[in-house]
């Protein structure tokens, strides 16, 4: 009697654990800000990708990478002649020639808005990949960002070479020069995570992209000192964390000096939040990407 109770208690525990499943499978938990793990597991896939948006760039064109040079070159000769020839803006410091002063705030202002559009459409860009593969969808607008460097590691030599040409001599700011180009590039994502999340359900996001970017660029101390701004009107620009970016730049390349240091203060906090959350906004649209795209 005992043994058959036995034998009977043992057979519907071994039919219990049958019934169990071996593997049980769970989504891994996602970081609340931004995916670092998911990031550096697909480290190969973000550098091929930032290795093909450069070859694209420069296939099948006349003068190749001299189009990064010619674009702040250009640029920089307008606004010398707008701005300083004819306008008569002070530069904040006199020794400062106004086309190198317009050069230096074209090269930072060109590396921020660069990878703010290329981030802005890259899932609308790649949308086969999205669409038929996994990966961590961030990998895409975090990819722009090393072909934009490269750019600006070019103009960076023509920079330095206009600094010896007109003699203006290296200071000790000159180290605070990766910090600023931090803070443009983390503002510059943060606004890339989402717009690039907008750009998939809302196309015409792509047009306002290049209107918004024109706005902010004259709202923005890129052909002018922020000095030059009326007193009554600093603290309405000061919000504009592009203010402080520029400025700093300067200050570290040119050695001009800045509007306050409040406002350099403003841009990194206001630069590192929207990043944070545009990236966790991007997580959090990313689920539907691939069905909506």
């Amino acid at each position: 009697m005992d043994s058959s109770v036995l034998s009977g208690s043992e057979g519907l525990s071994s039919m219990s654990n049958a019934g169990e499943p071996h593997l049980i499978i769970k989504p891994q938990r996602r970081a609340a800000f931004f995916p670092w793990r998911d990031v550096l597991e697909y480290r190969d896939l973000l550098r091929i990708l930032a290795l093909r948006d450069v070859r694209l760039r420069y296939r099948q064109t006349a003068v190749g990478v001299l189009w990064v040079v010619l674009q702040p070159l250009i640029g920089a000769a307008l606004f010398a002649f707008v701005f300083g020839a004819v306008a008569n803006l002070p530069t904040g410091d006199a020794r400062i020639p106004y086309f190198v002063f317009g050069f230096a705030g074209l090269l930072i202002w060109n590396t921020f808005i660069q990878i703010f559009q290329k981030a802005s459409d890259s899932l609308v860009g790649n949308s086969g990949l999205v669409s038929k593969i996994y990966f961590p969808r961030i990998v895409l607008p975090l990819s722009t960002v090393r072909g934009v460097l490269l750019d600006f590691g070019v103009g960076a030599v023509v920079m330095a070479a206009l600094l010896v040409i007109y003699r203006i001599p290296p200071t000790f700011a000159l180290l605070f020069l990766p910090v600023s180009m931090l803070m443009a590039i983390l503002l510059a994502l943060g606004l890339g995570f989402w717009t690039a999340a907008l750009n998939v359900s809302y196309r015409d996001v792509r047009y306002v992209i290049p209107v918004l970017s024109q706005f902010l660029l004259w709202a923005s101390p890129v052909a002018y000192a922020a000095s030059s701004i009326p007193q009554s009107a600093q603290w309405l620009a000061a919000i504009n964390p592009m203010v402080g970016i520029l400025e700093s730049f300067r200050w570290a390349v040119l050695g001009t000096p800045t509007m306050n240091w409040s406002s350099v203060a403003w841009s990194a906090v206001v630069s590192v939040v929207l990043f944070l959350v545009g990236a966790m906004i991007f997580q959090r649209a990313e689920r539907r990407f691939a069905d909506v795209i």
